[in-house]
């Protein structure tokens, strides 16, 4: 076991060393290169930033105003009916929020396991549905936008249909693996 924490220690700086090194060997120019990458690093940066920006005024919007509650309140009768545990009820904002944005599902996330447990089911939910789903509307909003796809109608279906899929999938796997 202590053999395999120093590989995984030593492995990234390793891999760092190893890399220009071979590039060098191969005659490869190594600092010219890696300006030239992070050049075009800067570039696409640059070219994401507004869109970036866009998406998350519009997550800080979305919360602020009090939709994410009022939405996650019009759902709670649709999951009673499905015969949910009424404490389903608090992972809604984690499941809207999710295709909207990482770091503000991370927070929602942390949230609920700080309020529920992470032994809970809706903390083991959380933990699941963050790992099992996506951000849809950032990934095209920023990644679509960036490179100009202006078409992206199929891929905000397919990617939103994942998420559903994510979160049904998570709640019928914690539901069985843990309860």
């Amino acid at each position: 076991m202590k053999f395999i924490a120093e590989i995984s220690r030593w492995a990234i700086p390793l891999l760092l060393l190893f890399i220009p090194v071979m590039a060098y060997l191969r005659k490869v120019p190594v600092y010219e290169s890696f300006v030239a990458g992070a050049e075009e690093g800067f570039k696409t940066g640059v070219r994401i930033l507004p869109f970036l920006i866009g998406m998350l005024v519009s997550i800080r919007v979305f919360v602020d105003s009090g939709a994410l509650e009022t939405v996650s309140h019009w759902l709670q009768p649709l999951f009673t009916l499905l015969g949910l545990d009424p404490s389903f009820a608090s992972i809604i904002p984690l499941a809207i929020m999710r295709p909207l944005s990482g770091s503000g599902a991370l927070g929602v996330a942390t949230q609920l396991i700080n309020q529920h447990g992470p032994d809970s089911f809706i903390g083991r939910l959380a933990s699941t549905l963050q790992g099992s789903t996506d951000t849809t509307f950032f990934v095209l909003t920023v990644y679509f936008g960036s490179v100009g796809i202006k078409k992206y109608r199929y891929a905000l279906k397919l990617g939103l249909l994942a998420d559903i899929v994510g979160l049904v999938v998570s709640v019928w796997i914690v539901s069985k693996v843990f309860y």
